[in-house]
């Protein structure tokens, strides 16, 4: 086996590919901040990380070149990722080093094209992404604004691989998504911290997408958006591709001021199945379980076990919702968001057979649970049971409607468990809806 220590001074992609040329090794990152363009992995390659080693990528759009990929659900051409490893197996990222996305210049390009309000490319790096993606101008999104083309990397990317392991690694300041796992199979992921600013955007912890076997453990999560999240793909093309998102084992974690601490959705098109959390902590959080997806979504969210978690200062602990409204094009607000039935077909998302249990909720600042189905695909089958929560001091409660996203608005008062379109629901051993 080739071994190879990289000092900050060395080129670190020419070490990955002599040990790809050798057929696989071990690649030891010294201390010390190595700065680099993006990095492609290969098979059979173990990086090892040093105790003070920070691999820090460089943070101009032009170096990403274009690569197809999937972005919010979709594919098409995106920017590459900052690590990034296609078709490749027995990849190990080990050790007390960090790898930095350097976010911050990224976060800030995106928040000029909000305030602008911008909907379309402008920059080179955009355009050159328009060019091959004919498509842009519809596609719809999760708030990522995907017609302009900003198509921001993830931090590490893992393409259509198997037989990953990541252990001890801290991942932060990531552009986009951090950890991105895409059509990709027996995956370890443990002993990390995540990290990114409370108000950094769209940069989910971990997206475990179209992938299957999948365990999660002895990690902190403390970034701006969703935590640990799982996908399957959106609408109509992640219908065509129809890779589910399935057997899927999260423990022992912490998870701290995300939008959603364990996020399903909302990309559902080929379904998400076989999925077991337990004994993680949530703090801070906006909403601890959060079940998500929309019309023209598709898929199937089923067969989900949530135990044994406790939380405090949540907006809203269980959150169940089929109207997600972020990234909804101004022409289909009228059918997607709407409250009255619309016609069922392979776009319509559904959430059956779901058990929560052994939920403590201290100091919860919105409403306690947030139930909301569609009217002609109910949410079926929910068993909610040990559920014991507490509201937070009246001068940290939020108005209810900050705890979800949908036509259905509730009264302040109403801090309990609320339901609309629920069929075959059960709370502590009483049948709600």
């Amino acid at each position: 086996m080739l071994v190879i220590n990289v000092t900050p001074q060395d080129d670190m992609q020419t070490a990955i590919d002599k040990i790809a040329v050798a057929g696989g090794g071990q690649l030891n990152v010294e201390a010390g901040q190595h700065l680099t363009g993006p990095l492609e992995l290969t098979t059979n390659l173990t990086m090892s990380f040093q105790s003070g080693a920070v691999l820090k990528f460089k943070d101009d759009p032009n170096l990403y070149p274009p690569v197809w990929t999937r972005w919010e659900g979709v594919e098409c051409y995106a920017m590459h990722p900052l690590m990034y490893a296609k078709n490749q197996q027995n990849i190990q990222i080990l050790g007390d080093g960090i790898i930095d996305g350097s976010g911050a210049a990224w976060w800030h390009k995106f928040k000029q094209i909000e305030t602008k309000n911008r909907t379309t490319p402008r920059e080179a790096y955009e355009w050159r992404l328009a060019k091959l993606n004919p498509d842009y101008q519809t596609r719809t999104g999760g708030g990522g604004r995907p017609s302009t083309q900003f198509l921001r990397p993830p931090l590490v990317q893992f393409w259509q691989c198997r037989d990953i392991l990541m252990d001890g690694i801290t991942l932060k300041n990531s552009p986009f998504w951090t950890l991105h796992m895409v059509y990709t199979q027996q995956v370890t992921i443990k002993n990390m911290t995540f990290i990114n600013p409370a108000d950094a955007i769209n940069t989910d912890a971990m997206d475990i997408d179209s992938s299957e076997n999948v365990t999660v453990s002895h990690c902190l999560l403390d970034v701006g958006d969703d935590g640990v999240t799982l996908k399957s793909g959106s609408g109509e093309d992640g219908i065509r591709v129809n890779r589910p998102t399935k057997h899927v084992k999260v423990s022992d974690c912490r998870i701290l001021a995300s939008h959603g601490g364990i996020a399903i959705g909302s990309e559902t098109a080929a379904g998400i199945s076989d999925v077991e959390v337990s004994n993680c902590r949530f703090e801070g959080t906006r909403r601890g379980i959060r079940l998500k997806s929309r019309r023209t979504r598709g898929g199937t969210i089923q067969n989900i076990k949530l135990h044994d978690l406790k939380m405090d200062a949540c907006w809203c602990p269980i959150s169940l919702e089929q109207y997600f409204a972020p990234g909804v094009l101004p022409q289909e607000e009228a059918t997607v968001l709407s409250l009255q039935p619309q016609p069922v077909d392979e776009t319509t998302p559904h959430i059956k057979d779901i058990k929560i249990s052994g939920i403590t909720a201290t100091n919860v600042r919105a409403t306690a649970a947030f139930i909301v189905g569609l009217p002609e695909a109910n949410i079926q089958n929910v068993t909610i049971q040990d559920f014991q929560w507490t509201l937070a001091p009246e001068d940290k409660l939020l108005p209810t409607e900050r705890a979800e996203e949908t036509g259905g608005r509730f009264h302040d008062a109403d801090r309990g468990v609320k339901t609309i379109n629920v069929s075959n629901l059960v709370v502590n051993g009483e049948r709600v809806g």
